[in-house]
């Protein structure tokens, strides 16, 4: 019995790791949205083999309390987007720096091995981006829009 728990905790710490899953507040009229969804779902998605991103229309009335919510979370006293939320992580607007901070964020509970498997998937990617998404077109799927909250 030992034997089995001990094999079982084994296999929690060997595949339990996954990426920091993304939730990002959006407007569909912001440019800086379109960025930060454009580098999401043609890198992020591509290089984290595990990531799931919820997209969050802030525009949409029923999904307004989410938005506050999240933005109380993060402790932000501004309603911008966008807003991304990556595991525990708060990160608001974005610019090219950030790329490397979302990164981390994600690889926040990864495991070495992920981690490098990340990063050879980050470099397959860039050596030739178009090839290597047709080869991954599953991972499209790792993006789902979030269903608006219903008012009862």
């Amino acid at each position: 019995m030992k034997k089995l728990m001990l094999s079982l905790i084994g296999c929690a710490f060997a595949f339990g790791a996954n990426a920091a899953d993304i939730t990002i507040f959006y407007a569909p009229t912001c440019p800086h949205c379109h960025h930060a969804r454009d580098f999401i779902g043609s890198s992020l998605i591509y290089e984290y083999d595990n990531l799931q991103v919820k997209e969050v229309n802030v525009t949409n009335v029923d999904n307004r309390q989410a938005f506050v919510d999240a933005l109380f979370k993060c402790g932000y006293q501004k309603g911008g987007v966008p807003v991304v939320v990556i595991g525990d992580k708060c990160f608001q607007g974005y610019a090219d720096s950030v790329k490397a901070e979302w990164r981390e964020a994600v690889e926040a509970d990864l495991t070495d091995e992920q981690k490098a498997a990340a990063a050879a998937n980050k470099t397959a990617l860039e050596q030739d981006k178009d090839a290597f998404i047709a080869a991954h077109a599953d991972r499209k799927n790792a993006i789902s829009e979030q269903e608006p909250a219903k008012k009862n």
